[in-house]
């Protein structure tokens, strides 16, 4: 395919890409599938650890990549064939600013332990002001700092970004403690992927095909409707969520059933590892979880700061259940 020079596209025309818009409402939805199971993991409405299990972690940052490279599609097809639109660009950009605050005074009052200081909607608003520069830049100088921003993270790190006030960089050692974080090193690399990908794409013959492309079919219009409005769907759908889940969680109280369980689960494995038979194992851990919420012990349990009244609860608690397995305790009391 021969690669044609950027003026053989008409700086003038802007079409939009419907694809970008598809892909970009694709991804819209997997995050809001995440957040959602993130919600019903912090809440205990489901067993998964999803802001640490693997598979959920490799989903989240899969869909976090998506939304960088196409800032950076967006970047070029907004501004890349011509003057840069400014007046566009800062009432965009200034959407995405207020958001990315009204993020972080909402998570601080929500989750002050692990507020959002430099989330997606930050990034994406440093990322493209930095992303501009690289608008008109040599292709190869552009993909050279994508490829170190993107690499330098694997080789290099010291604890001085561990720090939340150097965190947003990126070179930590110890991930700081919030519930987003998207740093310059490596985030800032793929936003330019996605700037090179496009500055490629109008520059080919595959331009005008790539933007004659049109939605067809409900679902593909659904996508391409969810994309062109994503930024705004990333602002709302959080809350929506946490509006949902929330009030069922202060109805259905599903920490306490997941408490219970995890209770019952540890009791059964420390019990058999012990040499007693599982059956039995059964009955002293059910006795053992009835004496603890009748005694209100969960807070020692769950913390470790057992007082001395705690610990004579306990004992005789302990006591009382062994009894129940092995019945020639009881004569020897």
């Amino acid at each position: 395919m021969r690669a044609l020079p950027m003026t053989d596209y008409p700086a003038t025309a802007r079409p939009r890409f419907a694809l970008v818009d598809i892909v970009r409402g694709v991804a819209i939805i997997a995050m809001v599938v995440y957040h959602l199971f993130w919600d019903l993991s912090y809440f205990r409405f489901i067993a998964a650890d999803v802001g640490n299990d693997p598979v959920w972690v490799l989903f989240a940052r899969s869909i976090l990549a998506v939304f960088l490279f196409l800032v950076g599609v967006g970047l070029v097809l907004g501004h890349g064939r011509g003057d840069i639109r400014w007046r566009s660009f800062w009432r965009r950009w200034g959407f995405v600013v207020v958001g990315a605050l009204a993020i972080s005074v909402a998570t601080w009052f929500a989750f002050p332990q692990s507020f959002v200081y430099f989330g997606v909607l930050h990034a994406i608003a440093l990322f493209s002001l930095m992303g501009l520069a690289f608008l008109r830049a040599p292709l190869w100088l552009a993909a050279g700092v994508a490829a170190v921003v993107i690499a330098l993270p694997f080789f290099y790190s010291d604890a001085l970004f561990n720090e939340k006030a150097w965190s947003w960089i990126g070179f930590w050692q110890v991930p700081p403690s919030t519930n987003d974080l998207v740093p310059v090193f490596p985030g800032l690399g793929v936003v330019l992927l996605g700037v090179i990908a496009a500055r490629l794409v109008l520059s080919s013959a595959w331009a005008p095909r790539l933007a004659a492309i049109a939605p067809a079919g409900r679902l593909a219009r659904l996508l391409a409707w969810l994309g062109r409005w994503s930024l705004l769907l990333y602002l709302v759908h959080q809350p929506i969520l946490l509006g949902l889940v929330y009030p069922a969680s202060l109805v259905f109280q599903p920490q306490l059933d997941m408490r219970r369980a995890d209770f019952l689960r540890s009791c059964q494995s420390t019990c058999q590892t012990g040499g007693t038979a599982p059956g039995l194992c059964t009955t002293y851990c059910q006795c053992g979880l009835e004496g603890v919420e009748t005694n209100r012990l969960w807070n020692a349990i769950e913390t470790g700061m057992v007082t001395a009244g705690d610990q004579t609860l306990l004992d005789a608690q302990n006591r009382q259940c062994s009894a129940l397995i092995y019945p020639e305790l009881n004569a020897r009391q």
